[in-house]
């Protein structure tokens, strides 16, 4: 249970009300998934949203590594007998994991270091000696003369041996610490030089004596930074104004002139070189890295998830193809449900015989089985395969449009054991093919059968922690099928256990239930699915639709614990449950349905006005699928080369991906023209996902071709200054 304090915390730092932290909390503790919540107790919440609720779930276990760290910290410096109030005070204030550990570094089980050493030869009293600084002391060798020993023989000895247990009380000091780490957040710097002139060095050319503030670093340049020192081939610093720090650190130590003035000051030094500074760069660099890589993966989430809001290409036989040299071009049909019509392999860059009998035979397919849209994976020979399909549809006049179409991970799925399941009688390679297909004519569908991290947006997604990527982009598919919705009857085992409150085994029981009785008839059937209990199906079944079920509320995302609540609410119109099966009852229902009337129902009702809020919003709009009121990719018949690309062209094409840095489209070319961050608009903003996502249809003016190098550079922002000149 989340004490009060932690929940007042989490309210102050969401600016939210302690009650909605308490509740949402309660809902998740009692196995609520998050989407449920977000969408069927927003009374309770007070309509907090996913972002909210998965903030408030971090944040309180945050908090909960924080008090599980601090009673370890506390129970071990009890068992040494140096608990104080003090302390106590110290590590309650203490809000960051490293405060914490710096508070209890002194007390601290250490390893044999060199102050160890000299504390086990009986030299800690002399350092204690030091440290007094008595103004009126004997002199340090006179001081040091009975402490001679086997292990520190000389004078020398003895009084560096104390130095080095003062250099270890020296980086123990909090406050220190606490002020040195500031300081170098705001003005060291991470400088870089180059170790190798090796051919994969090239890519690194940026970084070749490189220097910049710690605190202006962007997440994709510490990325490659990383990338750059584990390869070997950058030398990775951290600058610093190394005198002024231990000038800091010895004014904290003196505290008057002694005769052991010198020996604080060097031990000092020491401390600062040999323990503080080294100590203080691991953690910044770990620091960075964090950083930058909750960002990247932030990135990568939210290009996921416009990826997989793209609008599906509904009602259309569809061509895959998988490009290829050497093996040539894999071909699938596939029709409006995603079966496989027919299948076969066309070399399309070998000989003119060859070029001429595979389109003379894809030409045959396209009119025999009426394709309307051809799907080009984006992969190796896509350019050569997009010129041939081109041509195709231009010579033989062909009714319909290509797209190209990302790729990544179809290989991966094809030799996956789901594959094997799904099309048994394929072969691995037009498996592709199928897989990119697919992929238009429903893009969530098919990309939950695919690990997230091989779809392919975003950046550095190998160079960051797998775990946090891994459970982020699980958390956006989970986000983006239940706001979807998930076709009971037709969806996938790899679709449906990513529903709110399924697993895989209970989507495999659905499937194994739904191919013994047929197709499920209402939402209720599910409480016979093995396994499948109340709890269970509270979570799932509003995320679940049934097309033609004996009850019209089970094809939209009304909740059967609402169903009474809806049929008040439609009675209240003068309508039955009945009418709205009817299209023309339906439609005068929809007529009525005004929001202005919310709160009046709510009233009458006795119910909250989000509930009924939603439940209008699906009368107004049953079965509707969210994902249409999206622009759909564009489609093309012809292509574009290097050669017709001149500078202040206007292209459209579509956003591929985006980084830190700006945005990939695809307009038709073989490879993407880059709008560099500086080019999307003139107002500010913090990243480029704030101005344009994966999936949008953008119009941009060509500002610089290098056909040498393949690179097209495009602005959005000069083209609106043009418009508005």
């Amino acid at each position: 249970m989340t004490d009060e304090k932690t929940i007042h915390s989490i309210a102050d730092t969401l600016h939210i009300q302690p009650k909605q932290v308490r509740t949402a909390l309660d809902l998740l503790e009692n196995g609520n998934t998050i989407p449920f919540i977000a969408r069927y107790r927003k009374e309770a919440t007070g309509t907090l949203d996913e972002v909210q609720l998965r903030q408030i779930k971090e944040q309180a276990e945050h908090e909960q590594a924080l008090a599980d760290r601090r009673e370890t910290v506390r129970q071990a410096i009890t068992e040494q007998g140096k608990w104080t109030d003090e302390l106590a005070a110290l590590l309650e204030q203490a809000r960051r994991l490293q405060e914490i550990e710096d508070i209890y570094l002194p007390y601290k089980q250490k390893k044999k270091t060199k102050a160890s050493i000299a504390r086990e030869a009986g030299l800690a009293p002399l350092a204690d000696h030091f440290w007094e600084q008595d103004s009126t002391g004997m002199p340090p060798e006179a001081a040091a003369c009975p402490y001679l020993n086997n292990a520190f023989p000389s004078i020398e000895d003895a009084i560096q041996g104390a130095a080095y247990i003062l250099a270890e009380r020296l980086s123990e000091l909090t406050p220190y610490r606490r002020w040195l780490r500031q300081a170098l957040w705001k003005t060291a710097k991470l400088e870089c030089s180059l170790q190798t002139e090796a051919k994969e060095a090239s890519s690194l050319l940026t970084y070749k004596d490189f220097s910049e503030r710690i605190s202006t670093l962007p997440s994709h340049r510490i990325l490659a930074i990383n990338r750059g020192e584990a390869r070997k081939i950058l030398k990775v610093t951290l600058a610093e104004n190394t005198d002024g720090h231990i000038e800091k650190l010895v004014q904290m130590a003196l505290r008057r002139s002694s005769p052991y003035t010198q020996i604080i000051k060097n031990a000092a030094a020491d401390s600062y070189k040999r323990l503080i500074f080294p100590q203080m760069e691991r953690e910044i660099r770990a620091d960075l890295t964090a950083r930058a890589e909750k960002q990247a993966i932030s990135v990568f989430a939210k290009n996921l998830r416009s990826l997989l809001l793209q609008p599906p290409f509904t009602g259309q036989i569809t061509l895959g193809l998988d490009p290829g040299y050497r093996t040539g071009c894999k071909a699938a049909v596939i029709d409006t449900t995603g079966h496989v019509l027919t299948y076969g392999t066309y070399h399309l860059t070998s000989s003119e015989k060859q070029y001429k009998d595979s389109a003379h035979a894809l030409s045959n397919i396209i009119r025999s089985y009426g394709v309307s849209l051809i799907a080009i994976g984006n992969g190796t020979a896509s350019y050569e395969t997009e010129q041939f399909v081109s041509n195709l549809i231009q010579n033989d006049q062909l009714d319909c449009h290509y797209i190209i179409v990302n790729e990544a991970g179809a290989s991966v799925y094809s030799a996956s054991d789901l594959a094997r399941e799904e099309l048994p009688e394929l072969d691995v390679t037009i498996r592709g093919a199928v897989s990119i297909a697919r992929r238009l004519q429903d893009p969530l569908a098919e990309a939950v059968k695919i690990d997230p991290k091989s779809i392919g947006v975003g950046q550095y997604q190998h160079d960051v922690n797998q775990k946090s990527l891994s459970a982020t982009l699980d958390e956006v598919v989970e986000s983006v099928v239940n706001y979807v919705g998930v076709d009971l009857n037709t969806a996938s085992a790899a679709l449906l256990q990513h529903v709110s409150g399924l697993s895989a085994a209970t989507a495999a029981n659905i499937i194994a239930y739904r191919n013994e009785n047929g197709p499920f008839c209402n939402r209720q059937e599910l409480l016979s699915v093995s396994r499948l209990g109340p709890a269970t199906f509270t979570q799932c079944a509003g995320f679940l639709r049934i097309k033609h079920s004996e009850e019209p509320l089970d094809n939209t995302s009304v909740h059967p614990e609402s169903y009474k609540l809806t049929k008040k609410i439609v009675e209240h119109y003068g309508l039955t449950m009945k009418d709205v099966k009817h299209a023309k009852t339906l439609r005068e229902l929809q007529r009525k349905l005004q929001m202005n009337a919310v709160p009046i129902l709510a009233e009458k009702l006795q119910a909250g006005e989000p509930t009924i809020r939603d439940i209008i919003e699906e009368l107004r709009k049953p079965g509707r699928d969210v994902r249409s009121e999206l622009p759909q990719p564009l489609t093309r018949k012809h292509i574009l080369s290097l050669d017709e690309l001149k500078i202040g062209a206007i292209v459209r094409g579509t956003v591929h991906n985006v980084v830190d840095f700006g945005a990939f489209i695809d307009f038709g070319l073989k490879t993407p023209g880059l709008i560099h961050r500086s080019e999307l608009c003139n107002h500010p903003f913090h990243h480029p996902t704030d101005i344009i996502q994966v999936g949008d249809i953008i119009d941009a003016m060509i500002i610089s071709v290098d056909a040498e190098r393949g690179r097209i550079g495009l602005s959005m922002k000069r083209l609106r200054d043009t418009e508005n000149a």
